[in-house]
């Protein structure tokens, strides 16, 4: 199965876009929470990454930080595997049947 991937972001904010962008070119799905006027999902995104800076980008319950943390991780190669991008296709598409 694949890891479900949410990002607590607001509309305005520039490296929120750029986090989208990049999980859609590689083409992963996520959740988005909106915590711009949600005070609670911003508390919520506060205590479970231990920040108050948007984006803050979840790989099923594992905190990778916002946009420059996943942008590393990618230049790195390791976003691949915690995306579970690194399967075979094939492997990938038995996961989601």
């Amino acid at each position: 199965m694949s890891p479900v991937v949410r990002i607590y972001t607001t509309p305005w904010c520039g490296y929120c876009s750029a986090a989208r962008n990049l999980l859609s070119r590689k083409g992963v799905d996520y959740e988005i929470i909106d915590v711009g006027t949600d005070s609670k999902r911003r508390e919520e995104m506060t205590e479970l990454s231990g920040r108050r800076t948007v984006p803050q980008i979840f790989i099923d319950t594992q905190s990778i930080g916002g946009y420059d943390d996943m942008a590393a991780l990618d230049a790195s190669g390791k976003l691949d595997a915690m995306l579970g991008l690194d399967k075979p296709a094939s492997e990938r598409s038995d996961e989601q049947s």
